[in-house]
Order: structure tokens, then sequence, then C-alpha cells
């Protein structure tokens, strides 16, 4: 049997338990084997110098997941320069893994209607399925545009992966903010991800 693996692209500036219970929320729908968390050096709609440093925000996402064996993470997109475009993450598993595997990559709602825009985004539905992590009460985009952008049967199925999964108001914005008050962001990020955020002093007041 093919496996079966997702692909969880993102800042993750910090990683936090609204990230990893919704994508286990996805890989348990999906039955998935594993979930590669691949943190972005520069991704294409933020400015570099809105991001905390790529090699703690790497360490974080293993600290998060350590012990857990349906996560992995990877540095695939620290090592290329440019801004870091899925299609280019998603075509260099394609070749480490082979054809065999079946991929998937997660996004947020809040990016569907953003897909048109994206680098390449014609091929990429068509190398990987792109499962959209839903909240409930959640408001359906208009298919036109993604009709115009990838063809009108790749919308529908792109609408079709569309997964219901649990409403965690969990905010990296809102981390970071706490971190700068002095409060506590305890149940919001597991607790090797607090003690490294206090031991580098990150988000602190510059």
């Amino acid at each position: 049997m093919a496996q079966r693996i997702g692909l969880y692209g993102g800042s993750f500036d910090p990683i936090h338990f609204g990230h990893l219970i919704s994508a286990r929320s996805l890989a348990e729908q999906l039955s998935l084997n594993r979930v590669v968390l691949i943190p972005a050096m520069l991704p294409p709609h933020k400015q570099k110098s809105e991001l905390t440093d790529a090699r703690h925000r790497l360490e974080m996402a293993r600290l998060a997941v350590q012990g857990d064996p349906l996560f992995e993470v990877s540095d695939a997109e620290l090592h290329r320069a440019g801004p870091s475009y899925t299609f280019d993450t998603v075509t260099q598993f394609r070749q480490q893994l082979g054809p065999q595997v079946e991929l998937f990559w997660f996004i947020g709602a809040d990016s569907l209607p953003e897909l048109p825009s994206w680098y390449r985004v014609a091929e990429l539905v068509k190398v990987v399925r792109i499962v959209t992590a839903a909240r409930p009460g959640w408001t359906r985009p208009d298919p036109a545009q993604l009709n115009v952008a990838i063809g009108s049967a790749s919308a529908r199925q792109l609408l079709e992966d569309c997964l219901e999964t649990p409403r965690i108001d969990i905010s990296a914005t809102d981390i970071r903010a706490r971190v700068r008050s002095g409060l506590s962001i305890r149940y919001l990020v597991p607790e090797g991800v607090a003690s490294y955020i206090a031991t580098q002093r990150l988000y602190q007041i510059p």
C-alpha cells in the first residue's frame, strides 16, 4: 500500500498547539502515515525582516513534536535562496520520495482565497493534493477565481478537500505579543517551545 504523507509548510513563528491539533486532525481524516513540518525560509508573502531567524523556528518545530511518531521536521526550505515557493518544495519531496508516495499539502482556510496568486499553481495542483483545514462555520470561497486559475476539475477537487478541523483560536502573533508583555504562554505552545523561547530570549522588546 502506498505511503500517504502530509506536508505542512509555514512560518511557525512560533509553532503552537493550534498548528499541531489541526495537522493531527487532517492526518487522521486522511489516514496519513506521517506529517512533515517544513519551516519556511522566506514565505513569499512576508518580508525577511518580519521573521525570527529560521534556525530558531526549525528548532522550535523539532522540540514541539519530539517523541511523536506522527511528525517529523524538514529543513528543506532553509537551504534554498529566494522565496520559499510551495511548488519548489513539493517538487523536491516528489523527487526524494518517488512517484508511488501520495503527497498532501496542508493549508489554512485563510490561504484558500489567495491560491490563484500562488507561484505555478496550475502545475502545483497536479502534483500534490492541497488539503484545507477548515474551521467550523467557515465560508466556502466562490469557485470562479479558482476555476480560472486551475481549471474547473482541479477547483472541484480542491473544494472537496476542505476538511473540518477543531477551532483552536491560538495565534502566533498573539503569542509573540504576550512574550513581549511578560505574560505566560503556557498551554499555547508545547513546554519545550516555551522553554526555548525563554532561554533564547525570543520575541523580547529589542
